[in-house]
């Protein structure tokens, strides 16, 4: 669902591609949606959070981004889709189509 509202798109990634952490899924959001400011960066990572706050990622362990992949000395988390975030996906996958 490329080109998609970029809540739909997170939720195929993670489908796709299993688990992630933040400095993974988020830099794949900023490329695909032109969004590679520090700005676009928080936002991305904003709209991950809400969809784990809505139940449809877990979020797995975390730990200090020492390295500065994604943002030095800041917390990164792993996460994964859950069942209510696939079958969300699949539902949104039949109304709109998938591409």
């Amino acid at each position: 669902m490329e080109g998609q509202p970029i809540k739909f798109r997170i939720l195929e990634l993670f489908k796709e591609k299993g688990a992630m952490w933040t400095d993974e899924i988020v830099p794949i959001i900023q490329d695909e949606y032109n969004m590679k400011s520090n700005y676009g960066r928080d936002m991305v990572n904003f709209d991950v959070i809400e969809l784990v706050s809505a139940g449809l990622l877990r979020e797995g362990e975390s730990k200090v981004d020492e390295d500065g992949h994604y943002k030095k000395d800041h917390l990164i988390t792993k996460y994964e889709i859950s069942g209510l975030g696939e079958s969300y996906l699949e539902d949104l996958q039949k109304k709109v189509g998938k591409r």
